[in-house]
């Protein structure tokens, strides 16, 4: 192993300092906002000496701090290969040191952002198996080399595939490990998304809720500041303009988040590719900030489809994948294999991926007796609400009535899609919110099943199946509702190693 010692490209230096500055937004914004809305505004800064500038003359030395501390940090960053690890050392005014195995790094995912691209350069992040907080990758390399990038997957390829050759009674020991020079891995490309499928990922992807948050959550940052009684005698005399005015604002400020929204997502999935070789699968994605990550098929402990009703009915499905560790990007952000793609597309893929688990299995539907259990829940909420208006709104109020209709379709619905199939060593389970998933796992992967019963399902000898995976630092659950007392029996025979149905029976194992 090299001991050489490599730092990062002095870009980093650059990127800490806009980091920091990113962090440096809001309270820049809300110090300089208070000058804008106060007496004479900015210009009252420049009348009043020095005491005026104060704000402006912190703000100036902190930028510099940053500047300087994104400096000192790329300075002190050094990484080198030791003794079959990857050696980082760091730290701003406390020297850090950390030692990570080869053999624990379960993938390194690349990033390629707009300061990246100009000098071929990418970030690196460290994914092992104990990483610690979700989405927290064991290290970062903020900014080098591709070629350096590849050298340490070449090293730990290496690491990985050591091999320790037969010893005679008198050879050295320190001889006893042997290197292999790893050929590099080809990759085959599976799948690339095409335009049509990216402007259909996103004019439907819902994005518009979360570029609403965000404004939302923007604006509560500064409600200090915010002059609501000047708004609010502003938003009157709008009013006045009618009602067809106000629906088309309304109308006008929802079509402009959407649009923004279907940007966003664009911008996210571009060229969206997944690429694969004997132990991972590569998903590269991104315009402005390529990404491209690694998920090694170890680690995958189940796959789910997810269809909303518009995409069901056009042949779309979105395709996620349950790791134990990992993420897209530096948050807790569920790895999709496929963000859209057609049914009749998805299939052989998914199938060359995981040539040993079943897609397409005849399911076991819940007992056509448990119907009224989807959508007796609902009733105990809608009945009160629908008596209060229809009581305080007579007869205006009765037109709550009409709900009814909708949340019983809706229960039916979700009994019709809700089931299971056990084939071999795999489970599978289907069913529905509102959207349509379809969760299938291997037996091997599974941690827990549980079996749920109410006093009213023990009644009509129903039952409840959850089945849980590990996937990020919850899990993941699925569960099928209301099936009968025999499935659940059958689901926990499958998973336990001694047979529940002969226990429960005083049979012997």
């Amino acid at each position: 192993m090299s001991d050489i010692r490599y730092k990062l490209h002095p870009v980093s230096a650059f990127i800490n300092f806009m980091k920091s500055l990113k962090e440096l937004i809001i309270p820049f914004i809300v110090i300089f906002g208070v000058n804008i809305f106060r007496d004479g505004g900015i210009s009252a800064m420049f009348s009043q000496g020095w005491i005026g500038l104060l704000p402006l003359l912190i703000g100036l030395v902190v930028i510099l701090f940053s500047l300087v501390i994104g400096i000192i940090k790329w300075k002190r960053f050094v990484y080198w290969f030791e003794d079959g690890e990857l050696r980082i050392e760091y730290g701003l005014f406390v020297k850090k040191k950390r030692y990570i195995p080869f053999e624990r790094i379960q993938s390194l995912n690349y990033t390629e952002g707009i300061f990246h691209r100009p000098f071929n350069l990418v970030k690196v992040r460290v994914e092992t198996a104990g990483s610690g907080k979700v989405g927290e990758a064991e290290a970062e390399l903020t900014a080098i080399n591709r070629e350096d990038a590849d050298r340490i997957e070449k090293e730990m390829e290496n690491a990985k595939h050591r091999v320790v050759p037969s010893m005679g009674p008198h050879e050295a020991v320190e001889e006893s490990v042997e290197e292999t020079n790893v050929p590099k891995k080809e990759l085959k490309t599976l799948y690339r998304m095409s335009m049509k499928e990216l402007l259909i990922l996103a004019t439907t992807s819902g994005g518009i809720g979360v570029v609403i948050s965000a404004v939302a959550v923007f604006l509560s940052q500064f409600s200090d500041l915010i002059p609501y009684e000047t708004i609010y005698e502003e938003v009157m005399l709008f009013l006045r303009f009618g009602y067809l005015i106000v629906a088309l604002a309304i109308f006008a400020g929802l079509l402009i988040a959407w649009i923004i929204s279907v940007i966003l997502t664009l911008l996210a999935n571009y060229q969206f590719t997944i690429q694969v070789d004997d132990d991972h699968i590569y998903i590269t994605r991104g315009l402005l900030e390529k990404k491209k990550i690694s998920v090694p098929f170890k680690r995958i402990q189940g796959i789910k489809v997810s269809r909303n009703p518009l995409r069901e009915l056009f042949g779309y499905a979105v395709v996620t994948v349950e790791s134990a560790g990992g993420s897209m990007g530096g948050k807790d952000e569920k790895i999709r294999l496929f963000p859209l793609v057609k049914t009749a597309r998805m299939l052989p893929i998914l199938t060359e991926l995981f040539p040993d688990m079943e897609f397409q299995p005849a399911l076991t539907k819940a007992p056509k007796r448990s119907v009224h259990f989807y959508y007796r829940l609902d009733f105990l909420w809608m009945l009160p609400v629908i008596g209060l208006l229809s009581y305080f709104f007579f007869p205006y109020g009765l037109l709550s009535l009409l709900i009814v209709p909708p949340v019983i379709l809706i229960g039916i619905w979700q009994h019709r899609t809700t089931g299971y199939a056990l084939t071999g060593r795999q489970l599978t389970m289907e069913f529905r919110g509102f959207s349509k998933h379809t969760f299938f796992v291997w037996k091997k992967r599974v941690q827990a099943v549980n079996v749920l019963q109410t006093y009213f399902q023990r009644k009509r000898d129903l039952a409840s199946i959850q089945a849980t995976i590990k996937s990020g630092m919850l899990g993941y659950s699925a569960r099928i509702n209301y099936m009968e007392k025999d499935d659940a029996t059958r689901i926990l025979d499958w998973y336990h190693p001694s047979p529940i149905s002969a226990k429960q029976k005083g049979q012997p194992e």
